[in-house]
């Protein structure tokens, strides 16, 4: 163990830190397009509900 230089444990520990973040990054990003696609859904059900009132009305 005395062999391998300190510098090498820290690249592999920032090697892996990045995977973390990166794995961080993508579920928040997944968090908030599922988040964008919902609130987009609602309003185009909303409109949809809006069009078949005006067309019951007439």
């Amino acid at each position: 163990m005395s062999s391998i230089p300190i510098w090498v444990f820290a690249v592999i520990l920032l090697i892996l830190f990045s995977g973390y973040m990166a794995v961080r990054a993508f579920l928040a990003e997944r968090k908030l397009d599922r988040q964008f696609i919902e609130r987009e859904g609602k309003i185009y059900m909303e409109r949809i509900q809006k069009e078949r009132m005006k067309r019951r009305e007439q």
